[in-house]
């Protein structure tokens, strides 16, 4: 049985990575610090080592589940986090990333599926933005999440070591803590289902493309067998509005929402949404879920937990 490590694999997108390579017949271990994620978000079936990305233990732990896959999502993930702590925020994402390409590197992993950030592309100078887009990103986490992708191509280039990097869109759905790293859907839905207010910042026109979780994990199982050194966009290519997200929000929740809205938040992208022609050439993926679909399934998650 082939073994898959997932780093990060406590967290929102890594625990469903984990089910999925699970459901798929691999044989799955996770290393998490669980500094965001939860130990009991973790597959029972899946083996949890609790370390630092950075720290010498990724080398012994590596060696000692030879996996013959590692999908790599265990990050820093806070643009604020990033602006006040920058060089944590490289350590974590850098750093950490380095030290587990050389454990890889010394002990037989086949491949590496890196999740990289939509960030690194910065300002949009056209849309859908497709992966030629410039890379010019706003902050240190936007950074920290482009530099990796070049030490996959040395590490390929220099030792074979062979890879598949995904630059996300807006994910979203169960597990994704809204008062964590959580973006605008579970940041909604939570205060939704409390009865608390939205705050919409600016006009609420700004745009985002918001893909399904379950959608994300798939294409990183279908990775580690395909799309061999390549760098692709995972999203829907739709953009929505944050008003639109609110009157979706309306119509599956059944009543009107308490909106308020505030002046716009320096330093956001208005508009932003990507391209997956890509994804869909190379790896044979297209998103499943609408965001209709998506948000029933976590609004019925948000529902069940609250």
């Amino acid at each position: 049985m082939m073994k898959v490590l997932v780093t990060g694999g406590a967290g929102f997108i890594g625990s469903h990575i984990v089910e999925q390579c699970l459901e798929a017949g691999y044989e799955v271990c996770v290393l998490d610090d669980l500094s965001t994620g939860k130990a009991e978000q973790v597959d029972a079936r899946a083996i949890l080592y609790r370390t630092n990305l950075a720290s010498p233990d990724v080398l012994s732990i590596v060696e000692k589940e030879k996996p013959d896959y590692i999908i790599h999502h265990a990050a820093q993930s806070s643009v604020p986090v990033s602006l006040k702590d920058p060089v944590g925020d490289a350590m974590s994402n850098v750093v950490g990333t380095v030290n587990l390409l050389e454990a890889a590197r010394l002990h037989g992993v086949k491949k590496i599926v890196y999740a990289s950030s939509a960030a690194a592309y910065g300002e949009p100078q056209y849309m859908p933005l497709d992966e030629e887009h410039p890379k010019q990103p706003l902050s240190p986490y936007g950074v920290t999440k482009f530099v990796p992708e070049f030490y996959l191509y040395a590490y390929h280039h220099l030792y074979g070591l062979n890879y598949t990097a995904f630059r996300y869109a807006n994910v979203y759905g169960e597990r994704q803590d809204p008062k964590g790293e959580g973006g605008v859907v579970s940041i909604f839905v939570d205060h939704a289902i409390a009865g608390e207010g939205l705050v919409i910042f600016g006009d609420g026109e700004q745009t985002r493309d918001f893909v399904y979780v379950g959608d994300v994990a798939r294409a990183n199982v279908m990775a580690l067998t395909t799309a061999d050194n390549q760098v692709m966009n995972i999203s829907t290519g739709t953009k929505t509005s944050v008003n639109e997200l609110v009157t979706l929000l309306e119509e599956l929740m059944g009543s009107p929402l308490d909106v308020r809205r505030d002046a716009p938040r320096e330093g956001d992208i208005l508009h932003s949404y990507l391209d997956h022609a890509k994804a869909t050439e190379v790896l044979g993926w297209t998103p499943a879920y609408s965001l209709r679909q998506g948000l029933e399934k976590t609004l019925r998650f948000y529902r069940t937990e609250s």
